[in-house]
């Protein structure tokens, strides 16, 4: 009986090892044909160990199985981002909180908030007109972490209306040492429309465009103002 040239057998095995260092992973098919490569290359007498050889295969089917797990867990994230793009699509007419120092006052009054993330001993919401003149400050009422939204009136610090026009928001706060705190300003503003072009959905509003997971809340034009957390 013949026998295999073991320079041939060496040859493969150099092969095989150069397109796993390549890729630098060992992928299904390549885990495959080095699996078939030792078999067709092996001395008939003196064939590989089959303790080896069995637990070679036990290694392909746990890659051919995470091969399917990583198929089935991309098709969930494209099922799941494919609903909240077309979801988005209710936000239309409905007012959503977002991350923002900008707000536009009308003839109405306005709510603006702030985020807490830990735990402040005082903090105050000062409202600015374009120049950068504060106009008016709002003492919050609410200290505890999580959203909060207080409504401004549209009167300056001594009763006059202001004007319509784009307002600015900055937040001064305080932790219970006396040191500086930061919190995150957040506004209201209406979704005119909603932008699918991309991967994620995009809102758009009068302040801007805001991705869907950008968003702290959103509320109908019929929910209550006044001071509120969430």
């Amino acid at each position: 009986m013949a026998t295999v040239n073991p320079t041939s057998s060496g040859a493969a095995a150099t092969a095989a090892a150069a397109t796993t260092s390549k890729t630098n992973a060992l992928g299904q098919e390549q885990f495959l044909t080095l699996l078939i490569a030792q078999l067709k290359n092996q001395d008939p007498l003196n064939p590989s160990d089959p303790t080896e050889f069995t637990a070679q295969l036990a290694q392909y089917s746990q890659l051919e199985q995470l091969f399917n797990l990583n198929s089935s867990m991309d098709q969930l994230t494209a099922a799941a981002n494919s609903s909240e793009r077309y979801s988005a699509l209710g936000l239309i007419g409905q007012e959503v909180v977002v991350e923002n120092d900008e707000f536009a006052l009308g003839d109405n009054p306005v709510q603006v908030g702030y985020r807490i993330d830990g735990s402040v001993s005082d903090a105050s919401v000062v409202i600015k007109n374009k120049y950068g003149q504060t106009v008016a400050t709002l003492k919050a009422t609410d200290l505890s972490a999580g959203n909060h939204f207080l409504t401004w009136d549209g009167k300056d610090s001594a009763g006059n209306t202001m004007a319509a026009g784009t307002y600015s928001i900055s937040i001064t706060a305080n932790n219970t040492d006396g040191s500086s705190a930061t919190v995150t300003p957040l506004v209201r503003a209406q979704v005119t429309g909603i932008d699918l072009s991309g991967g994620e959905a995009k809102i758009i509003t009068a302040l801007g465009e805001y991705k869907i997971s950008a968003l702290y809340g959103a509320y109908t034009n019929q929910s209550s103002t006044g001071s509120s957390s969430g």
